[in-house]
């Protein structure tokens, strides 16, 4: 039966359970990350039950609420990185002291970043180019997620941890909780108190009537539950990780080596992905213009296409544990083969979603939206962008192998070069004359072109250099 101990004990891995293992990892990632995903396809139904105003209102803050996130998120990969390549190498007592360090480090940033946010968030719809009728709503929702980033963040550290340590299990199963406490939340802060009818009889169910607002704030306290369950496995329970009766040398305070490590790992990340969201944000710009139902529609189809792609980040964060501990161990050949494994599933997977999303996309649309002319919009943008899934399931996975291995400037610079060179020119080129449409086409031609120079770029041996990990002898030729 495959294992993750097998990586780091050095024991001859067959090609059957290198296949196995990766499924292992990949589906309750997969899971985790469809239920995070469908949290924000829920938020959007709700809220999309307000009207179009409301709705272009959070379609407007999702461009910047992604950077602000995702910033946070590539913070914590220099540390979980880390810790899956000392697991890889068998120093649990380093795992244990770069994730003490990793905490403390991470609540800074947390806190500066949502300083940051809070800062800019009155003038930022207005930046964005939306109309008065949307931009307070916008800043509401905006400024709620961002005042909660020093404890988001934690949930971000931690899940990382789980996952690069081998455990995708208890992320998975939270991160389903976190979706089911969210529709709860959203169920009585949105709406106002209302009459509804069950079972034949009417029943006045008690709401807070916050609209926008509560769509945020429940959003937020589900993650924090989340977030508090997830930090409280990792440092209790989680093997090879838990401080409860463990080596305590080492404290809180990070130091020089860490940081400088995990600098390293996650500097390129975060300046390509604010560059990345810098990108999504014109495109917000581009697509503005074009009125409230484009924004909307725009927003919508965003939220539903993730339903398709959310696995491939599953599967890319399944990548990295694998590839991570398997680089630690020293086991190179082993490091490209879950590297391939892991892109083919991805692509396999995303191949069948694409089908699934283009011939659902009217059904899809209709749950988020009772606007008709939103709906017809957001569906004929999702069949266009079906047709670029399977390469950017590429794209998606290989990048998640690279990470795991401590290579990110190179494919940080060809995420930025091909969403700048190509997406942002095609799409200022094709929205005045094809309106929403003509920002997808964009969107999908440069999805294609990125899924494609990924798998160039795997095929190479660049990205396999030995040093960036603590290194042991690969006793066994791989299978």
């Amino acid at each position: 039966m495959a294992d993750i101990s097998q990586i780091k004990n050095g024991e001859r891995m067959t090609l059957r359970q290198q296949v196995a293992l990766t499924a292992k990892l990949s589906w309750p990632a997969i899971i985790a990350q469809l239920s995070t995903i469908l949290m924000q396809y829920i938020d959007a139904s709700m809220v999309g039950r307000l009207g179009a105003d409301q709705s272009a209102s959070v379609g407007l803050m999702n461009s910047s609420l992604w950077m602000f996130w995702g910033v946070c998120s590539m913070i914590t990969m220099g540390f979980s990185v880390q810790v899956a390549h000392l697991l890889g190498a068998g120093n649990e007592s380093g795992a244990r002291a770069v994730l003490k360090q990793g905490i403390t480090a991470c609540l800074v940033a947390g806190s500066v970043i949502a300083a940051l946010g809070v800062a800019i968030a009155f003038p930022l719809p207005h930046w964005l180019g939306g109309d008065d009728a949307i931009c307070s709503g916008a800043t509401v929702y905006f400024l709620t997620f961002v005042s909660a980033l020093p404890i988001l963040i934690m949930n971000y550290l931690a899940g990382g941890m789980l996952r690069c340590a081998g455990n995708m299990t208890v992320p998975g199963i939270l991160n389903v909780a976190m979706c089911l406490f969210d529709v709860v939340f959203n169920f009585f802060l949105i709406f106002p108190t209302r009459d509804i009818s069950l079972a034949g009889s009417v029943v006045t169910v008690p709401g807070a009537g916050l609209g926008v607002f509560g769509a945020a704030l429940g959003t937020v306290c589900a993650e924090i539950l989340c977030a508090s369950a997830m930090l409280y496995y990792l440092c209790r329970r989680q093997k090879g990780l838990s401080l409860i009766g463990a080596d305590h040398r080492g404290g809180y305070r990070p130091t020089r080596a860490v940081l400088k490590r995990a600098f390293r790992i996650a500097v390129p990340m975060t300046a390509e992905h604010i560059i990345f969201c810098g990108a999504q944000i014109t495109i917000t710009l581009i697509v503005a213009p074009l009125g409230v139902v484009a924004i909307a529609a725009n927003a919508f189809a965003v939220t539903a296409e993730s339903l398709c792609y959310m696995p491939g980040f599953g599967i890319g964060e399944a990548a990295t544990t694998l590839c991570g501990q398997s680089y630690g161990a020293g086991r190179y050949p082993l490091v490209r083969r879950f590297c391939y494994l892991t892109t083919l599933l991805g692509m396999a997977i995303m191949t069948v979603m694409a089908v699934i999303m283009y011939l659902c996309a009217p059904f899809m649309m209709s749950i988020m939206t009772p606007v008709a002319e939103i709906a017809e919009a957001g569906t004929k943008v999702l069949r266009i962008e079906a047709f670029a899934e399977p390469m950017y399931a590429a794209s998606i996975v290989a990048y998640g192998a690279f990470v795991g291995v401590g290579d990110t400037l190179i494919p940080a610079i060809m995420n930025f070069g091909s969403i700048w060179l190509v997406r942002i020119p095609l799409a200022a080129i094709l929205a005045p004359t094809l309106g929403l449409q003509g920002v997808w086409i964009a969107m999908a031609a440069e999805l294609t072109f990125r899924g494609i120079i990924f798998l160039l770029r795997m095929r190479g041996k660049s990205w396999l250099k030995p040093g960036r990990a603590p290194s042991a002898p690969d006793p066994l030729p791989e299978v």
